[in-house]
């Protein structure tokens, strides 16, 4: 099929089965889509992470040849990684102001431009990935994700998830939440604002600072990633002991975004493909990081002076009473961000109850 007629068919696609943007609701009645496909569209991506980085930015690079080749070379979307076109950190101003049609990056990275953005990332204590993917896809999380993000003018889709992330590498013990008091340590997001009320503090610092400040002792400890990114940064080099589970961080999602206007001008076709690349890309992420977390955890515990450790008991069950004041607070403050929390936490305890006789039980097998 050349390329003419591949358009030709994909244009006049069924919308029925745009699960996505649709959510888990069916549509029985199939609409034929027209649309211009001689026209060609050339976008920029701008990226959070480095150029290359593994997996996350490489699952940007896979998803611009996907739409490449779905397309039929109809859309071409170049990739540039943080600090090639934009810094990491300006990609929602940029991708909202139409400086660049799309972006990649973790929605709680905009925190301050609205708390409800985190609830689209990482909550601690909240759900892992395939919890995370039934509340957004078919739990009324992406329609409060549109709402939200509509006022920006843009839209967003889920694009991967890092999967449960280890608890950080420390240079001491912790033994108890008194070890918390006084220590510095790199964690962004709400899992910072209840290393705080731990009595400790949380340092904001790129990833390519990490290294050097755990070294020089500017912060005691950081948690990063997991096994995978964790063993390519080298922080077993530096630190005795890596511990888990990663409470702050047990399924973080990762978003493409788009603009809105830009979005919307394209034919039906491309804004389903555009979806739907960001649904593998999905898929693809959570993938890699359980095959690569796999390999490179066997890795470290192969090293020698790396100590494997879990956090006690009541050291987590402190860390999650300070997780729901956390949460109460910034809900408390913003009524939207109340109207995220509410729809978070009644899926994440009705999940929770089917996850206890179903996985939890498995596993404990």
């Amino acid at each position: 099929m050349d390329r003419k007629h591949f358009l030709r068919h994909t244009a006049t696609a069924a919308i029925g089965s745009a699960f996505f943007i649709n959510g888990c609701q069916s549509q029985k009645n199939k609409t034929e889509i027209k649309a211009d496909i001689s026209k060609t569209y050339k976008w920029k991506m701008v990226t959070t992470w480095p150029p290359n980085f593994p997996v996350l930015g490489e699952a940007c690079q896979l998803f611009s040849d996907w739409v490449y080749k779905m397309s039929m070379g109809q859309m071409s979307i170049k990739v540039y990684g943080a600090g090639e076109l934009i810094p990491g950190l300006e990609v929602f101003d940029a991708v909202s102001s139409g400086a660049a049609e799309m972006g990649n990056g973790a929605a709680y990275y905009w925190a301050g431009k609205s708390p409800a953005t985190q609830f689209f990332a990482a909550v601690p204590f909240g759900m892992n990935a395939q919890q995370m993917n039934a509340w957004i896809y078919c739990g009324g999380g992406i329609e409060l994700w549109k709402e939200l993000y509509q006022k920006f003018g843009l839209i967003a889709f889920p694009a991967g998830n890092t999967t449960m992330q280890m608890g950080g590498w420390f240079n001491k013990e912790i033994k108890s939440i008194d070890d918390f008091k006084g220590l510095k340590m790199r964690m962004p997001g709400l899992g910072g604002k209840v290393l705080a009320k731990a009595g400790g503090t949380a340092v904001l610092s790129s990833g390519s600072e990490i290294y050097t400040n755990l070294e020089r002792g500017v912060i005691d400890a950081t948690e990063w990633i997991g096994p995978y990114h964790d063993y390519i940064m080298g922080f077993h080099k530096i630190a005795k002991y890596y511990y888990s589970p990663g409470w702050h961080e047990p399924g973080s999602v990762l978003e493409n975004m788009f603009n809105l206007k830009a979005f919307n001008d394209l034919p039906e076709h491309l804004q389903i493909i555009l979806e739907t690349a960001s649904a593998r890309m999905n898929l693809w992420v959570i993938s890699e990081f359980e095959a690569k977390n796999n390999e490179y955890l066997n890795k470290i515990k192969e090293e020698k002076n790396v100590q494997l450790r879990t956090f006690t008991p009541e050291t987590l069950q402190k860390l999650r009473q300070y997780t729901d004041e956390v949460l109460s607070e910034i809900a408390l403050a913003d009524p939207f961000t109340q109207k995220v929390y509410d729809s978070f936490n009644e899926f994440r305890s009705n999940i929770k109850n089917w996850a206890t006789y179903s996985e939890k039980l498995y596993h404990n097998l």
